[in-house]
């Protein structure tokens, strides 16, 4: 018989994750709040973000998982590649 916390309480997982969630919202929220003082639009993206990411966190549908993934690995990469392109000085031209 094994001693895994895990199969006390089952819904301590569930609660670990949201919070995990919610902490990563506050995070974009606060990196959002710094960009903004130097970069006005990049730092509004993010905090247009933050809200976005906290909702992920709270869909609780069976077999969504993959969905939820995606969907935050694909916010994340946009936010990159629009941070990428904003922080390109004015002197700098792709060819």
């Amino acid at each position: 018989m094994t001693d895994d916390p895990e199969d006390r309480d089952p819904g301590l997982a569930r609660q670990r994750t949201a919070l995990a969630w919610t902490r990563t919202a506050i995070s974009f929220a606060a990196l959002g709040g710094a960009v903004l003082k130097t970069n006005v639009v990049g730092g509004a993206i993010i905090l247009a973000i933050a809200p976005l990411i906290w909702q992920l966190g709270r869909l609780r549908r069976p077999g969504g998982r993959l969905g939820l993934i995606t969907a935050a690995i694909v916010v994340v990469s946009l936010v990159a590649l629009v941070l990428s392109v904003l922080a390109q000085g004015p002197g700098v031209h792709l060819r």
